[in-house]
């Protein structure tokens, strides 16, 4: 009897431990969630790479805490693609060799570009959170690169409803030399000019440029009313302050394609306060989701979430859904469990269109002014996701 005491004692000492246990403890059977984040710790791109680090760090600390995702502990290793495609594609290959091979967070489109053609081979995934080209979703998009940020064609539908409502008539362009600052310049001048509105001096400037002021001469001299800027990193900066020291701005008003970013605003002091532009997510926008997201971003940082780290963390949101949906850690099955999927987010219940992966969302006007005690982007404007142009034809997945 003694015995048959002490067994049934043990077997309830043992269930009241199981339950204390934390789900990654009991699912130790399972695969973990291998990240593998790929990003700018250096370069061109660094002050938008720390943000995207220090983002889906916070949404895998938050998961483990949680429990995991499906009861799987989360990993993540980290590697610099130092702003540019070869490091990006170097650094991605050993992360996917070495099992980390569910790959977000690198910033320009012609890193994404360089690792969505080489999914397959690695056997990876990969989650975009910043690259707006779209080729990303058009003739080179793949089965197993799922974008969940805006693309060029999502951000240019909205500017062509948004120009439509443009008080002044004469603009120029200042933009990136590279796919995205092109697609965005080219686009606006397109969107401007339907509206009955001039566009005579566009200039494209190289990355890594210092030295602006033979740019600024020529914006002053065409002494139009807006310069629409498609600048990024240091080089939008650099621009910013010096539009500022040589009088371009606040004369002419400046109008943002990401322009009007928190990581700009806090290092030029106030050149941007007042300006107008696009943004790809904000602490403002009124989800349940999003709610919970900025309070307990608040709570460990003491601030708010900028734009970047918004889009970040959403993307990693939905990685980890897919790990959800799926039932596994396979790229493969995760990729097949996305692809339609209707997902619940800090940007509302939206869908990740099977015809190209691309996540429909919504768009915004922000304007850089003060609110909660700092200067930021505070939204003006938004745009319903049914502005989403229908998806490429070119993409064959």
């Amino acid at each position: 009897m003694n015995k048959i005491n002490k067994t049934l004692q043990h077997s309830v000492m043992m269930l009241a431990l199981m339950a204390a246990l934390p789900l990654t403890a009991l699912a130790q059977g399972k695969e973990p969630v291998k990240v593998g984040l790929v990003s700018s710790k250096s370069g061109v791109f660094s002050q938008q790479g720390e943000e995207v680090i220090r983002a889906v760090q916070f949404a895998v600390d938050e998961a483990n805490a949680r429990g995991g995702v499906d009861g799987r502990k989360v990993e993540v290793q980290s590697a610099d693609d130092e702003g540019t495609p070869d490091a990006g594609r170097r650094v991605a290959e050993k992360l996917a060799r070495d099992g980390y091979n569910l790959l977000i967070g690198a910033i320009p489109s012609s890193i994404s570009l360089a690792l969505a053609q080489n999914l397959e081979r690695w056997d990876a995934a990969y989650f975009i959170v910043a690259s707006k080209s779209d080729k990303l979703t058009g003739d080179t998009c793949k089965a197993r690169s799922f974008r969940t940020n805006h693309s060029d064609a999502m951000d240019i539908a909205m500017i062509n409803e948004w120009a439509k409502g443009l008080k002044e008539k004469t603009f120029a362009v200042l933009a990136a030399d590279y796919i995205w600052g092109r697609d965005s310049g080219e686009s606006f001048k397109k969107a401007v000019e339907a509206s009955g509105k001039s566009v005579p001096l566009s200039l494209y400037v190289p990355l890594g440029t210092k030295d602006f002021s033979p740019y600024i001469a020529q914006l002053k001299a065409a002494n139009v009313d807006a310069i629409w800027v498609a600048e990024t990193g240091r080089d939008a900066i650099a621009f910013i302050k010096q539009a500022e020291e040589f009088g371009l701005i606040p004369k002419t008003r400046l109008i943002g394609h990401a322009l009007i970013q928190n990581f700009l605003i806090d290092a030029t002091g106030k050149a941007l306060e007042g300006m107008p532009g696009n943004t790809a997510y904000s602490s403002d926008i009124n989800n349940p989701r999003n709610k919970e997201f900025v309070a307990a971003w608040k709570s460990r940082f003491n601030r708010l979430p900028t734009d970047n780290e918004g889009q970040a963390y959403n993307g990693v949101q939905v990685m980890f859904d897919g790990v959800k949906k799926a039932g596994s850690v396979k790229p493969n099955d995760i990729s097949r469990a996305l692809r339609g999927a209707s997902l619940d987010t800090i940007y509302g219940n939206v869908t990740m269109r099977a015809a190209d992966n691309q996540l429909v969302l919504p768009n915004y006007v922000v304007r850089a002014k003060m609110a909660d005690g700092a200067l930021r982007p505070v939204i003006e404007q938004t745009f319903a996701a049914s502005l989403t142009p229908a998806a490429s034809p070119l993409c064959k997945m």
